[in-house]
């Protein structure tokens, strides 16, 4: 065995790489939107957007936690998104499609992640229905998961995968 083949072994099973680096890419790219949504569609500040989040552990008391409960808020975004790149991180090791097709899967992922918030999380958590929803705000809601949450941990788990292949051909040095 060759001292390439037992780098690379120990190398590939890295899967905390593409993980964390798709879950904080997306969780920044999210929270950005969110904030920035937030703001100019009801005059929000980024410490209420986190303490809304932080509210779904919290319940109401955490709008009055100031910046303690806003970095609770912060947290738990940010372990929502590394949970969503682990999640297609995993998926993709058993359907390769989705590092093939990294751009269109990763566009229908952040639909499935948008779902799975508003259609599972948010009403067990705030007893809200989903239905209750403006088009509108559903609307934004599935872009900025497409484009934030999906689309960049896609290409993050496909940058990690093409990276994987090239050292396992022998391929430049990484």
């Amino acid at each position: 065995m060759s001292s390439e083949a037992a780098t690379f072994s120990i190398e590939a099973s890295k899967p905390y790489q593409p993980i964390l680096w798709g879950g904080l890419i997306a969780g920044i790219l999210d929270i950005s939107a969110a904030f920035t949504h937030s703001a100019l569609a009801a005059g929000r500040s980024p410490m209420w957007v986190l303490q809304f989040v932080a509210s779904g552990l919290l319940g109401a008391d955490s709008y009055n936690g100031g910046f303690r409960t806003a970095a609770v808020g912060a947290a738990l975004h940010f372990l929502i998104a590394l949970v969503a790149s682990a999640v297609f991180y995993a998926a993709s090791r058993k359907f390769t499609v989705l590092v093939k097709r990294a751009v269109i899967c990763g566009l229908f992922y952040g639909i499935a992640v948008y779902s799975f918030m508003y259609l599972v999380v948010q009403p067990l958590t705030f007893h809200t229905s989903f239905f209750a929803r403006k088009p509108s705000a559903v609307a934004t809601g599935l872009v900025i998961h497409m484009l934030c949450v999906g689309l960049p941990i896609a290409l993050v788990v496909r940058h990690f995968s093409n990276l994987r292949d090239q050292k396992r051909a022998g391929l430049g040095t990484f």
